[in-house]
């Protein structure tokens, strides 16, 4: 496999989760299992500042706090605010959960920590590897498949070392988080990967793309290589379970999304009925047309997500908050 380096992207945070007991009725943060300062769920930010006298977990997610109040669950440190169910932090181990005011976020990671299960590839040759817990698969293009006991021989802010072994076999993975992109099929992942089976190095890329898509409000300001009008507004919001939402201008939008084996691509999508200025009219008939025809994603020098259709057509969109 052939891979490209597009530079280092903010997808964990700082520190491991420990979990341990029930949020409600514990007397320290070690003992109800707090994240330590920051978190990344997908392509959002979440601090975190535990006040042990009250008991409050205090989030902040782009300049605004949320207030938790402590809540029983049958394993991890529970935190709900309002209504107790639109807005819920939920730590478990080394990742944790995220809804706010009823939007669920990717799963939130710490520094160096991977999501389970996280699963690597590599092309010429062909390998595949699945890490689920400890027990790590590895496959090989007229190799036997062997699942092996594996441990974690290094954990930094920059990524793990895990190491494999049986008689006659070593395997040692090397995860960064680093954007790749197979070459072969064009989909960009959110970690590079070195795997070394026996001494031989082979590179791959690894983790769940759709990381590198959700968790943000993406704002569009290029249509076509085109820009867009002043003052408009086009944007473009990945949810869970593959919807997507958005302004398309004068009117806002719904519908699907999918990661393919290659690439991405949309649904056919609906809209309010609301009439603007025919420029807005005009701008936002662009923006739906290249959006239905949209076969592939990357991340750009500077964050930015670029989509791109078969025919050379494009959208071009920053962060709402992580435009630089």
């Amino acid at each position: 496999m052939t891979l490209q380096n597009i530079g280092l992207i903010s997808l964990l945070g700082v520190a491991s989760l420990m979990a341990t007991g029930c949020a409600s009725t514990s007397d320290s943060p070690e003992d109800i299992g707090m994240p330590a300062d920051r978190l990344y769920c997908g392509q959002a930010t979440i601090d975190l500042d535990y006040r042990e006298d009250s008991g409050l977990l205090v989030l902040t997610h782009e300049g605004t706090r949320y207030t938790l109040e402590p809540s029983r669950s049958a394993s991890g440190a529970r935190f709900t605010g309002g209504d107790g169910a639109d807005t819920v932090f939920w730590s478990k181990g080394n990742s944790a959960s995220l809804t706010l005011n009823g939007h669920e976020y990717p799963e939130c990671l710490a520094a160096g920590a991977l999501s389970s299960p996280f699963v690597a590839r590599g092309n010429e040759p062909f390998w595949h590897v699945t890490l689920v817990g400890k027990e790590l698969t590895l496959s090989r293009v007229g190799e036997a498949t062997e699942t092996l006991f594996s441990r974690v021989v290094e954990s930094t802010d920059n990524g793990q070392t895990i190491r494999a072994e049986r008689e006659g076999l070593t395997v040692t993975l090397d995860v960064a988080p680093q954007l790749c992109m197979d070459s072969m099929s064009g989909m960009p992942y959110p970690h590079q990967v070195r795997l070394t089976v026996n001494g031989n190095a082979l590179a791959g890329c690894g983790g769940d793309p759709q990381r590198l898509l959700r968790g943000t409000e993406w704002v569009v300001e290029d249509i076509n290589g085109g820009g867009i009008i002043d003052s408009s507004r086009v944007t473009i919001q990945f949810l869970a379970d593959n919807r997507v939402v958005g302004r398309s201008s004068c009117n806002r939008y719904t519908g699907a999304w999918n990661l393919t084996g290659e690439g991405l691509e949309f649904g056919q999508m609906a809209g309010t009925l609301m009439a603007c200025a025919p420029a807005l009219m005009q701008q936002e008939d662009r923006f739906l047309e290249v959006l239905s025809e949209v076969q592939r994603f990357r991340i750009g020098p500077h964050g930015e997500l670029i989509l791109s259709t078969a025919e050379g057509g494009s959208l071009r969109a920053f962060q709402s908050s992580g435009k630089p």
